[in-house]
C-alpha cells in the first residue's frame, strides 16, 4: 500500500534533509519511503497537502493519562493540592472501567492534537485489572503508546511479578510498549533501586523516574545507578552537577513547564539542561491541571527561558518534542522524524487558518503560534487516524457519555464538589 503526502511544506526534523518550502513524502507499507522535490507515484493513494506543514508527529514522553475525567479541576492547585486530591481522594474510587475510560480518551485527545507517540505514566497502582485496563485502552487508540507501569508507587512493597507479568502482555516492538516508572532511593530503599533498575535492563524497559528533590541523582550515581535509559522528570532545582551525572550517564530529562510553574515546583530546567550537556524533552504531566497538548507546551518553555537569557531558538523546542524526545523513548531509529525507513508518524497542519497564515518561517509560527485546531490530519504508521480536523473511526459521542459518567461517579462516592469550588486540603 503506498500513500503519496503532495505539495506541503515538508519539515523533516532530519539535519541531513532540511526542509522542503514545497515537498513530496511517499508512505510505502506504513513506512516512510522517500522525501523530496517531487515524487511520482502514480499507483499510490494522494493526500493534498496544498497549505500544510507535514511534520513528524509530536512525542509526549509523560502523561497521567488515567486522570483525564478531572481535565480543568485543578487548575489553581499546588502539587500538595493536586496530590491530595488526585492519589488521596479520587483514586481509591477509581475501577478499571474509569482507568480504560479516562486513558483512552486521554490518548485520543493526544492523537487528535498531533500526538503520535505518548508515554502513558500510570499510578494508579491498585489491581491487576486496573492495570489491565490502562493496557487495553492504549491498545485501542490506534498510535504508538508506551505504558509506564509505575508498580508499587507511593509504597515500598517488591513489584517485580508485577513487572514480569504486565511485560509478558506486551510484545517489544509492538504499537505498545512498556517501560517502568522507577521509584528512587527517596520512596524506597537503595538496594530495591538497584534490583528494579537490572530487572528493567533484562526486560529491556526504559526507565521513568520523578526526581522532587537534590541529592537523589547523586545517590543514584554513587551507586552507579544512572543509565542511559532513564528519564529523569522534572529535577526541578537540582544542582549543574547532577545535571551533567546525567548528562555524562547518557541519561535524559523531561520537563513539564506549565505544571512546573504553576503548582511550584521552581523554574523548569530548560536552560540548566542545555548547558549541562543534556537535550531536553517536554511533556505535559497531568490534564486537571494543565492544557493536554504539546503546542502550548512549547510555548510555555520557549517564553520562560527566552524570558531569561534569550538562549532557544524556535527550533529546539520542535527538537525537543520530536527526535530527541524519540530517543528518550529508545525510539530514535523508529520515529522522531521524516526519515526514510522510520514509520510514517506524521501530522499535517493548515497554513491557510486565519491564526497562523501568513506562514513565513514554519518552525517559527508552529512553536509561536501554534494549535491543535491546526492539526487537519495525523497518520500514525501510515494510517489516517485523523483526516479533515476528524477523528476517523471514532465514536466520540459514545466515549464522552462513558467519560462523564466516570468522573461523575468517582466525585460522588469521593465526596468532592464539580463546581469549580474544590479545594484539597494536603
Amino acid at each position: 500500500m503506498k500513500t503519496l503526502l503532495s505539495g506541503g511544506t515538508v519539515v523533516t526534523m532530519d539535519p541531513a534533509i532540511g526542509d522542503l518550502a514545497r515537498g513530496d513524502l511517499l508512505i510505502e507499507n506504513g513506512v516512510i519511503a522517500a522525501v523530496a522535490e517531487h515524487i511520482d507515484a502514480p499507483d499510490a493513494d494522494i493526500i493534498d497537502a496544498a497549505d500544510r506543514i507535514v511534520m513528524p508527529g509530536f512525542i509526549d514522553n509523560h502523561r497521567h493519562t488515567w486522570q483525564t475525567a478531572f481535565r480543568g479541576a485543578g487548575s489553581d492547585w499546588t502539587f500538595p493540592q493536586w496530590a491530595a486530591a488526585m492519589h488521596g481522594t479520587v483514586k481509591p474510587h477509581y475501577t478499571p472501567e474509569d482507568v480504560y475510560t479516562g486513558t483512552l480518551l486521554g490518548r485520543l485527545e493526544a492523537l487528535h492534537s498531533g500526538v503520535t507517540t505518548l508515554l502513558d505514566w500510570y499510578h494508579v497502582a491498585q489491581t491487576h485489572a486496573h492495570e489491565d485496563a490502562a493496557v487495553a485502552a492504549l491498545n485501542d487508540a490506534p498510535a504508538r503508546s508506551v505504558f509506564c507501569l509505575g508498580a508499587g508507587w507511593g509504597t515500598d512493597q517488591a513489584v517485580d511479578d508485577d513487572i514480569r507479568r504486565v511485560r509478558s502482555h506486551l510484545a517489544a516492538g509492538g504499537r505498545t510498549d512498556m517501560a517502568l516508572g522507577m521509584r528512587g532511593p527517596d520512596a524506597t530503599s537503595i538496594e530495591t533501586v538497584a534490583r528494579e533498575l537490572k530487572l528493567a535492563q533484562e526486560l529491556g524497559l526504559r526507565i521513568s523516574l520523578h526526581i522532587e528533590a537534590s541529592g537523589t541523582i547523586a545517590q543514584l550515581h554513587e551507586h552507579g545507578l544512572l543509565h542511559e535509559t532513564i528519564t529523569a522528570v522534572h529535577a526541578n532545582g537540582i544542582g549543574d552537577e547532577e545535571l551533567r551525572m546525567l548528562a555524562d550517564a547518557g541519561a535524559s530529562i523531561s520537563i513539564s513547564p506549565d505544571v512546573e510553574l504553576k503548582m511550584g515546583f521552581g523554574a523548569p530546567m530548560t536552560g540548566q539542561a542545555l548547558a549541562a550537556g543534556l537535550r531536553p524533552t517536554l511533556s505535559i504531566d497531568d490534564v486537571p491541571s494543565a492544557g493536554g497538548d504539546v503546542f502550548s507546551t512549547m510555548r510555555t518553555a520557549f517564553a520562560q527561558q527566552r524570558g531569561l537569557d534569550g538562549s532557544l531558538r524556535s527550533r529546539d523546542l520542535l527538537e525537543f518534542t520530536t527526535i530527541d524526545a524519540a530517543a528518550s523513548l529508545g525510539l530514535a531509529s523508529r520515529t522522531g522524524s521524516l526519515t526514510p525507513g522510520k514509520s510514517a508518524d506524521v501530522i499535517l497542519l493548515r497554513t491557510d487558518d486565519l491564526t497562523i497564515f501568513p506562514v513565513t518561517d514554519p518552525a517559527g509560527s508552529i512553536v509561536s503560534a501554534g494549535h491543535p485546531g491546526l492539526v487537519d490530519t495525523v497518520l500514525a504508521a501510515g494510517r489516517v487516524v485523523k483526516r479533515n480536523g476528524s477523528l476517523v473511526g471514532v465514536d466520540l459521542p459514545a466515549l464522552r457519555t462513558r467519560l462523564l459518567a466516570s468522573r461523575d461517579r468517582v466525585a460522588a462516592a469521593a465526596g468532592v464538589p464539580l463546581d469549580g469550588t474544590w479545594q484539597p486540603q494536603p
